[in-house]
């Protein structure tokens, strides 16, 4: 027997065909290939390289003892050891102490002992680990490691969970599968199971079928985590989804609800995502008794009917310049989504759009289609638009200034409603320049032309809504120079910026109620168009005053701390009358005062408070603030808003209310989390005289309870709503959610 050290290791590797040794981290796999061969040394990848603290050959029985933490290499399978004992003659590997070994997908196996063919590709390994570089870790008493990676476990667990906590001690993963034979397949990325059992927070196992699960960021066909559900409407609900995986950039996710007080529903999610964009459409489908509010009052009886949903999001991009979107949602009737908890929205609106962009143009065709859920509301009555065009162009350089050109017309028909067609060419000049006292100047220009063809308009109950029958023009022209004026200084270690500005509008008397009020029927003065050169927020109407603008701006930057407040007023030069209603807070000639403060500090506190004060007696108008406090784990988030204009219902669509709103999670073990969640209607008929609140409604509740650890999300919510709306009715409901990692998501 020969005993040599490492200085003579590579040049017995040389004469053993073994390749050039060298060292190896196996917890990392190899981001490059091996280091080139010295001059002489075979280059073939079949050959096994190593490296070790020595080694002893027996020229007698031809037979290789590596000895001190031994490294093997051969086409991308590794292997660490202690001691590996090589027998040249049988191609018998066989390596013993703090084994690991990693196969070319970067998955590491542990174990005792392992006894390999000289190909490192296959062997038997008693003890074994094996850490997945998906996540997840399979242990056995024993598991054999065949040619073509394969892995095949005896008496075996699975975990994909944590086996020690933050202090590195052990103990028992959130949930495992046991089983009789596991085997990990990681050409597929997938896991095989026999004889299986589930554990779940040490509570007795649950029998399993044979089964298999992928593993990582690839999908696969199979069922995903159920959803159990509970509500007084429906009753106890279960749904298992089983996700059909059509290609590698498609799939479909059918999935069957079935409830103990109604027929079940079929749900079916289909995704897409090609070089060209993406597409995910979502339907539902039943059959099932539907009631309006009036019928549910009147205890008239209804008939079974099919009830579904469908909502689909699509875009496509064909080049930098040409996309096209979609957005579809329809349902088929106006209580469907409340009824079986799918959304609470009251409108749904479908869109197309078809949009070339570039550095300085812009054009769009669009069309869209409203669906009302609101139980009150004429389906006749919502608009349907085909098309809509609108084109701009951006100029620089125009007389020092910039230049914006647009084009846009507008088709709204109703079935039951006015219609009315527009069409309208603007062309608005911005010129800013900061004087030499740090003042900054914008001057703007403004004019336009429109073109109106309205029909049925007796069919629209607000008179100032509806414009004259026919064909009418109008033109639009307005001038103004706006002028900021910021002050910076040191604060208390920090910086702060005082922001007088004022600005000056002129504009001459339009024929505003000649031509119809589509897209402007609700405005509210606050700080985001109180400098606005209109602040109608749509086309169809154009504040004609001229005003002065007056306000400041306080901002204070603190090292974590931030502050911004505004406050800001105008008034009007001219005379005349205006269009704008009282309760507006425009209609007199000083306007209401109108208000914004921002405080952030640091990501713990975000308050935000907006406000509109009456100019004579200061009295709230509009009153809302949204307020967060706390980190991502424990935080409360606070809304409330009050409304109190007073403007007459039969000329506003927006009506005054008040309402708050509160929510937050309380983190309070490592992973145990509760959450909660309320909406209250505080109007009154002080308010609204047409509310039927009595100043205190809870409009829904939610509390809940949730467990996650990094494999494992198991929580349970109770959920209150007090409002009916037809077959939707008030009551409590539960869900149980369960999410495990790499298993059904």
């Amino acid at each position: 027997m020969v005993r040599i050290d490492l200085l003579a290791g590579a040049a017995l590797a040389l004469a053993l065909s073994a390749g050039p040794a060298w060292a190896q981290d196996l917890q990392t796999p190899p981001v490059a290939p091996p280091p080139p061969p010295v001059e002489g040394m075979s280059t073939d990848p079949d050959q096994v390289r190593f490296s070790a603290g020595s080694l002893e050959y027996d020229t007698d029985t031809d037979v290789v003892t590596a000895l001190g933490d031994v490294r093997m290499f051969r086409t991308g399978d590794r292997l660490r050891a202690d001691q590996v004992v090589w027998n040249r003659k049988t191609g018998k590997v066989v390596a013993t102490g703090n084994i690991a070994i990693t196969n070319p997908e970067g998955d590491i196996a542990y174990g005792d002992s392992i006894e390999l063919t000289d190909s490192l590709k296959d062997g038997m390994v008693e003890n074994m680990l094996v850490v997945l570089e998906q996540g997840g870790r399979m242990a056995a008493r024993q598991g054999l490691r065949e040619t073509d990676g394969t892995i095949e476990l005896r008496d075996a667990a699975y975990s994909p969970c944590a086996v020690t906590n933050s202090d590195g001690c052990p103990k028992n993963p959130s949930w495992k599968i046991t089983a009789v034979r596991i085997t990990y397949r990681p050409d597929r990325q997938r896991i095989y199971y026999r004889g299986g059992k589930f554990h779940l927070f040490g509570l007795p196992a649950i029998p399993l079928p044979s089964f298999s699960h992928p593993i990582g960021p690839g999908s696969e066909s199979g069922l995903l985590s159920p959803i159990f559900r509970y509500s007084q409407v429906n009753g106890l609900q279960v749904a298992t989804p089983y996700y059909f995986r059509l290609a590698p950039n498609r799939g479909l996710t059918l999935t069957p609800h079935v409830f103990t007080s109604v027929l079940p529903m079929l749900q079916a999610d289909y995704s897409m995502l090609d070089e060209h964009g993406a597409l995910r459409v979502t339907a539902y489908g039943t059959r099932s008794r539907r009631s309006d509010d009036l019928n549910a009052l009147a205890n008239t009886p209804t008939e079974q009917a099919f009830r579904g949903y469908l909502d689909s999001v699509g875009r496509y991009q064909f080049t930098p310049e040409w996309s096209l979107s979609e957005s579809v949602r329809l349902s088929t009737d106006k209580t469907f989504l409340r009824r079986y908890d799918i959304s609470r929205d009251d409108r749904l609106r479908s869109t197309a759009r078809l949009e070339h962009i570039d550095r300085d143009s812009y054009f769009a065709v669009t069309g869209w289609y409203v669906q009302t859920l609101r139980a009150n509301d004429k389906q006749g009555f919502q608009p349907v638009a085909l098309p809509e065009i609108d084109y701009r162009r951006r100029i620089a350089d125009v007389a020092g200034g910039v230049v914006q050109l647009q084009a846009n017309s507008l088709a709204l028909s109703r079935s039951s409603g006015q219609d009315t067609q527009r069409a309208f060419i603007s062309a608005q000049w911005d010129l800013r320049q900061i004087t030499r006292w740090g003042q900054l100047v914008t001057l703007t220009g403004y004019a336009r032309g429109d073109a109106y063809n309205t029909q049925d308009t007796l069919a629209t109950s607000v008179v100032s809504y509806r414009g004259i029958e026919g064909f009418q023009t109008r033109g639009i022209a307005a001038a103004a120079v706006d002028v900021k004026w910021p002050f910076v200084g040191d604060f208390f270690g920090g910086t702060q910026r005082l922001t007088p500005e004022v600005q000056i509008v002129a504009s001459p008397q339009l024929a505003n109620l000649v031509v119809p009020n589509e897209d402007s029927r609700a405005i509210d003065l606050d700080d985001t168009n109180l400098f606005a050169l209109n602040r109608f927020a749509g086309y169809d109407r154009f504040e004609d005053t001229s005003r002065v603008t007056y306000g400041v701006e306080w901002a204070l930057s603190l090292p974590g701390i931030s502050l911004r407040t505004q406050i800001g007023q105008s008034y009007r030069l001219a005379t005349r009358m205006t269009i704008l209603p009282n309760g507006t807070g425009l209609a007199e000639r000083f306007s209401d005062y109108v208000g914004r403060t921002e405080l952030r500090i640091r990501d713990f506190v975000s308050i935000t408070h907006r406000y509109r004060l009456d100019k004579d007696g200061l009295a709230v108008r509009r009153n809302e603030i949204d307020a967060t406090v706390g980190s991502r784990k424990s935080y409360v988030v606070v809304g409330y808003l009050r409304l109190n204009r007073d403007i007459m219902p039969s000329i506003e669509d927006l009506q005054d209310r008040e309402e708050a709103r509160v929510a937050g999670r309380i983190q309070f073990k490592r992973f145990w989390s509760a959450f909660g969640s309320a909406v209250v209607d505080l109007t009154d008929r002080n308010e609204d005289p047409l509310s039927l609140s009595d100043g205190f409604d809870p409009l829904r509740t939610r509390l809940g309870v949730q467990y996650e650890d990094d494999c494992i999300r198991l929580g349970l919510t109770w959920r209150r709503d007090f409002v009916t709306n037809g077959d939707a009715r008030a009551g409590n409901s539960f869900l149980l959610t369960l999410a495990l990692t790499n298993l059904g998501r």
